[in-house]
């Protein structure tokens, strides 16, 4: 891949990443989930996950690399939702 497609790769996963830290960093400091949906959580989280076997899947370390930091979030939060929700 040529280096142009794969700036825009990684800018894309740390702009996406980049904007789910703050509603997670939120939820980790006041363990307020009342406004987090159980099933759209779970949807999403395993959803980060079938995204992040493809980037390995394909070699697509930009894909990778954002679905595992998203994935870690989400899975923590979702957990805060099972436990606290």
């Amino acid at each position: 891949m040529p280096w142009t497609t794969d700036l825009i790769g990684y800018l894309a996963a740390a702009l996406t990443t980049c904007s789910f830290v703050p509603q997670a960093w939120l939820t980790f400091r006041t363990r307020d989930v009342r406004g987090i949906s159980l099933g759209m959580y779970s949807a999403f989280t395993v959803g980060v996950s079938l995204w992040l076997l493809y980037g390995v899947l394909v070699g697509a370390w930009p894909i990778v690399l954002a679905n595992a930091v998203t994935l870690a979030l989400a899975s923590v939060i979702l957990g805060m939702k099972v436990r606290y929700g």
